[in-house]
């Protein structure tokens, strides 16, 4: 079975977008992968095909009416895929979490608008929301092609290359290592002497250590107390 994704929006023009580009865009024409978009104003209930209406309690901005997404999430054959909600105050996502999706039968996400949707179909619908990362979007079409590329990638036959996913950033709790190709020589900078040397042992040495160094640098959160790599804490979240 493969990987399925689909997606309720407001703008399924927006998709497949980047999702039809390079590695990602030929696994779904091998059939490794699938895209199907719903559009949400479909299911409205009105003459006027509305959305949404004005925030219980006042404030600014509309919300995502619970009635509409829940009649166009009933007509998607979800089969055991969990059903995400695009959103800032979600779960942060994680290259573990990730993993645990694209192991699956694939996902079906929801991309909001406005100042965001009814609480009741969250809670009806038991919807997971994920966040990926602390800023606020438009809308969640964006975040949602993310996911998607996140996960398709990991796919088997997906890369040309299945080891090369095997050094990235976050695999063993850090983030990945510095790279270099030709010219051997770039605006007086020169690609390090122990990655010409062949010795295959002082490379996984000095890659090993600059992982390290950017981690501490730039991510210390991953590390442990100790600041080395085995304690972190996004694993926490592995299902």
């Amino acid at each position: 079975m493969s990987f399925k994704a689909s997606i309720l929006t407001l703008f399924p023009e927006a998709f497949p977008g980047v999702l039809d580009l390079s590695v990602i865009g030929r696994a779904r024409a091998q059939g490794l992968w699938s895209l199907e978009t719903l559009n949400i104003r479909d299911f409205a209930l009105d003459k006027h095909a509305s959305v949404d209406d004005t925030p219980a309690g006042g404030g600014a901005g509309m919300v995502m009416r619970a009635d509409v997404l829940a009649a166009s999430l009933d007509h998607v054959d979800i089969n055991e895929r969990p059903v995400l909600y695009m959103s800032p105050r979600g779960r942060p996502l994680t290259q573990a979490r990730v993993k645990s999706f694209s192991q699956g039968p694939g996902l079906v996400i929801l991309c909001g608008r406005f100042e965001g949707v009814d609480e009741r179909f969250l809670q009806a619908r038991e919807v997971e929301e994920v966040s990926i990362g602390d800023f606020v979007l438009a809308g969640g079409e964006i975040a949602a092609q993310a996911l998607i590329e996140a996960c398709v990638r990991l796919l088997p036959d997906v890369l040309g290359a299945p080891d090369s996913v095997a050094e990235e950033s976050f695999e063993g709790g850090l983030l990945e290592y510095p790279h270099y190709t030709r010219p051997r020589e770039f605006e007086g900078h020169p690609i390090p002497d122990v990655l010409l040397s062949g010795d295959h042992a002082k490379i996984r040495a000095w890659r090993r250590e600059k992982a390290l160094e950017i981690t501490r640098a730039r991510r210390p959160d991953l590390l442990g107390p100790e600041g080395q790599a085995g304690s972190n804490p996004a694993d926490k979240n592995k299902d």
